[in-house]
């Protein structure tokens, strides 16, 4: 059996899946959405996953198209299906169909889509060497903290730092402050002390973010959310992004220019190791 998506109650081959022309996820971007790693066939993170696809869900005021617990029996059937044993699942909300109107369309049912991906873990090269940022001026609106399928002005920032050879972009405000990246958080380490932006409107509250706060508190790890300028990260002694895809990177250098030492530091690296711990524990306990 070939690769499966499911979309609004059917399992279909993914070469097929197609959602109606008036979805409003497709004409209006009026939809959310969630990105979850699966590490030896387990969700990594779900219920916080699940619990920002329901924040995202109530600030547009977009009913859930299944209630969670059959959410999750669909993610799993989706994954067996699929063979899927590490990669990402992408799933979908839109606010349903209906004839192209800009105001909420009444008595409409949202609809659903759900995709996997297999996805290799970064390479030892990578790991080793840590990734360029290319900065990049932060043109989004202001309710970032919702997950939304808008995503025009992260895939310009993405496009201009591919182009400029960086691996990924981070977004600068007008007072040149990094909010975060096109598709990650963002983070510097000073004199032993993480600093990475503050949860609110600005950002979105990254799940891995989330843990690795958690996780690093536990530790003693030395931790400030506050924001930091683009000049403070270029003189920070480590920098590094944090994803659902990547988990932590480390960041050797911004436009260009060399951070710290120009090699993956030591409060990165044991962070890193922290999370890889938290998420071998979660695989563990699923067992």
């Amino acid at each position: 059996m070939g690769r499966l998506a499911y979309v609004n109650g059917r399992y279909v081959p993914h070469a097929q899946a197609m959602v109606h022309v008036e979805d409003r996820g497709y004409q209006f971007a009026d939809g959310v959405y969630e990105v979850v790693p699966v590490i030896d066939g387990v969700l990594v993170d779900e219920e916080p996953h699940l619990d920002r696809l329901g924040y995202s869900l109530q600030e547009l005021r977009i009913a859930w198209p299944v209630t969670r617990p059959v959410l999750k029996l669909i993610l799993r059937e989706l994954m067996t299906s699929n063979g899927l044993k590490r990669g990402l699942v992408y799933f979908q909300v839109s606010r349903g169909v209906a004839p192209r109107d800009h105001k909420f369309p009444a008595g409409i049912k949202s609809a659903l889509v759900i995709t996997t991906k297999r996805m290799n873990p970064p390479s030892e090269a990578v790991l080793r060497h840590g990734v360029a940022v290319s900065s990049q001026p932060d043109i989004r609106w202001t309710r970032r903290d919702i997950k939304s399928l808008s995503l025009l002005p992260n895939i310009l920032a993405k496009q201009a730092a591919t182009e400029a050879k960086a691996f990924e972009a981070w977004l600068v405000d007008g007072d040149g402050v990094v909010t975060e990246g096109s598709s990650t958080n963002a983070w510097i380490v000073k004199d032993g002390t993480v600093i990475t932006y503050p949860k609110g409107h600005d950002i979105l509250g990254g799940i891995t973010r989330l843990s690795l706060l958690e996780l690093a508190d536990k530790t003693g790890t030395k931790l400030v959310e506050r924001s930091f300028t683009l000049k403070e990260a270029i003189s920070a002694d480590e920098a590094f992004l944090t994803s659902s895809s990547a988990f932590i990177l480390p960041v050797t250098s911004i436009d260009g220019q060399q951070i710290g030492s120009g090699k993956p530091g030591p409060v990165t690296q044991q962070l890193r190791q922290i999370y890889l711990d938290n998420v071998a524990r979660q695989v563990q306990a699923a067992s």
